[in-house]
């Protein structure tokens, strides 16, 4: 285990993760992770462990830097098993790292925190995303990266844009990456960040009267958080959720594309068209 300033550091972290985990706009459900390196040793979160728990439960497992990183560098395919590189000494509760261990291990800085902000995303899956971000991230030192698919690929991918300084990642169609070498640096960047990128939502008021005749008694329920029917209700949120999967968590926690009911449709004519049931 970490020791002293590396104790410290490492409680702090699990403060901090906890607070972001609760925070839906900057994570969502198992998604995102938070590391700091002890030595050689990457104290990561595990995957399918939740930032929230940070807390409440051990989600953070160990594992070695330099032989990771050795793999990244000679595109070995165990690097898309971080798994394979957990001290297993450290690691009681048998925890496997985040597939996303190595975009930490590659940032050269102590503390690295990766989010899916919703703000960073909503211009990370534009096709102008770098000018868009230029303008608002102008005196940062921070990088773009084309998407890859995460594990080994997005590390390639960062690999070939890191330079040296850098300590900003917008991951199209991804996420947000920020990291420093402290606990307390890495917080306080991250907030400069996602306040740089934040976006005004379009006020959309959804018809609650309308939507919930339309469920009648088909076991379906209308969501608890009023922001989620603009999705659904906006025209142009409707349009670009129609048009398939715009980064991984979308697939990983829902499945590919989205169901959108036609006009006239209920929840049984949708079923009957799709040859399933939509996820509820």
């Amino acid at each position: 285990m970490a020791i002293n300033a590396d104790a410290q550091e490492l409680a702090a972290l699990r403060s901090l993760s906890a607070n972001i985990g609760r925070d839906p706009h900057l994570t969502q459900a198992a998604g995102g992770n938070t590391s700091l390196k002890a030595g050689d040793t990457l104290w990561i979160k595990a995957s399918g462990t939740w930032l929230k728990d940070a807390l409440a439960e051990d989600i953070m497992v160990p594992v070695a830097i330099r032989p990771l990183l050795r793999a990244v560098e000679q595109r070995d395919p165990a690097a898309d098993q971080p798994q394979g590189f957990a001290i297993e000494a450290l690691n009681a509760r048998k925890l496997r790292p985040s597939i996303e261990t190595t975009v930490h291990a590659l940032m050269p800085q102590r503390v690295v925190l990766h989010v899916h902000c919703v703000d960073t995303i909503s211009l990370a899956v534009q096709t102008d995303c770098e000018a868009q971000i230029a303008k608002r991230l102008d005196g940062l030192e921070w990088a773009y990266v084309p998407y890859r698919r995460p594990g080994l690929p997005l590390a390639q991918g960062i690999a070939e844009r890191l330079r040296p300084g850098v300590d900003v990642l917008i991951l199209a169609n991804h996420g947000l990456v920020v990291a420093a070498e402290t606990v307390a640096g890495a917080e306080a960047l991250l907030r400069r960040v996602t306040g740089l990128l934040a976006r005004p939502p379009r006020k959309v008021a959804p018809n609650l009267v309308a939507l919930t005749a339309l469920i009648g008694h088909t076991g379906y329920r209308l969501p608890a958080d009023v922001e989620a029917h603009a999705a659904a209700i906006d025209p142009e949120s409707c349009r670009m959720a129609s048009g398939g999967s715009l980064y991984p968590d979308h697939v990983i926690f829902l499945g590919q594309g989205s169901v959108v009911a036609r006009p006239g449709e209920d929840v049984m004519r949708v079923t009957e068209r799709c040859g399933s049931a939509p996820v509820a």
